[in-house]
């Protein structure tokens, strides 16, 4: 079966494209921090898709170890990766001249270092595969500044030039890369903000988008993938 890793598997945009892959029979690895929600998922998913393989692996990405031993892991239990989703991310608002100090430092380690390295770490195993796409889930603040961005924004763009760069480095390698900027999708973090529902994207419209592009033929790459509100930016 193909195999995909995902990194922020638990909840939002990341549970959404594991559905979706293990939905289209793909073997799936993750990761989130979370222990208790790692067993939840874990266990729900086992028992949904018994014929396929699913590991699920608490890792705090902010740590370059940890990241390391959580690409080993996969690499044991998984000779090839076909699909690499860097999807992990955490949002501090602020103003770049009020925010604290070590604000910038927090969100790249995440945001952008956690992507970089277990990319770099994962890449034998995706050179295995006969059709290997990396994806690298940014936002529309990688594309433009907007208010309260500050260091959040900054590491956005950051990804994006990574992207870009990878891209360029491993079309010819023929493996595809694509970078997907979306706008506000409806989680937990935006149940408290008084907006319907409607109002924001469904991150399974996100997933869907994303298996839809892993699924043109390996001579087609989708560079970017920008999915907004109907209703325009929150």
């Amino acid at each position: 079966m193909p195999h995909i890793v995902i990194t922020g598997i638990t909840h939002g945009i990341g549970k959404a494209i594991a559905h979706a892959f293990l939905e289209a029979g793909f073997d799936i690895s993750g990761c989130a921090r979370n222990i208790e929600e790692i067993q939840q998922c874990a266990e729900e998913w086992k028992k949904t898709y018994d014929k396929q393989k699913i590991q699920l692996i608490p890792c705090d990405l902010s740590k370059p170890s940890e990241v390391e031993t959580f690409a080993e892991r996969v690499k044991a239990a998984f000779p090839t990766v076909d699909i690499l989703v860097n999807n992990a991310g955490i949002f501090l608002p602020g103003k770049l001249m009020d925010e604290p100090d070590g604000h910038l430092e927090s969100l790249l380690s995440v945001n952008l270092l956690s992507a970089y390295k277990l990319t770099r770490h994962l890449l034998p195993a995706l050179t295995g595969s006969q059709k290997a796409h990396i994806f690298n889930i940014s936002s529309v603040a990688g594309q433009r500044a907007y208010e309260n961005g500050g260091s959040y924004s900054i590491t956005k763009y950051a990804l994006t030039g990574f992207s870009e760069n990878l891209r360029h480095e491993l079309m010819t390698q023929k493996i595809r890369v694509t970078t997907v900027f979306p706008g506000a999708t409806w989680s937990r973090s935006w149940a408290f903000s008084g907006l319907p529902e409607s109002r924001f994207i469904s991150a399974e419209d996100i997933a869907a988008m994303i298996l839809a592009t892993y699924r043109l033929s390996p001579s087609a790459n989708v560079d970017t993938l920008t999915i907004r509100p109907l209703q325009g930016d929150i």
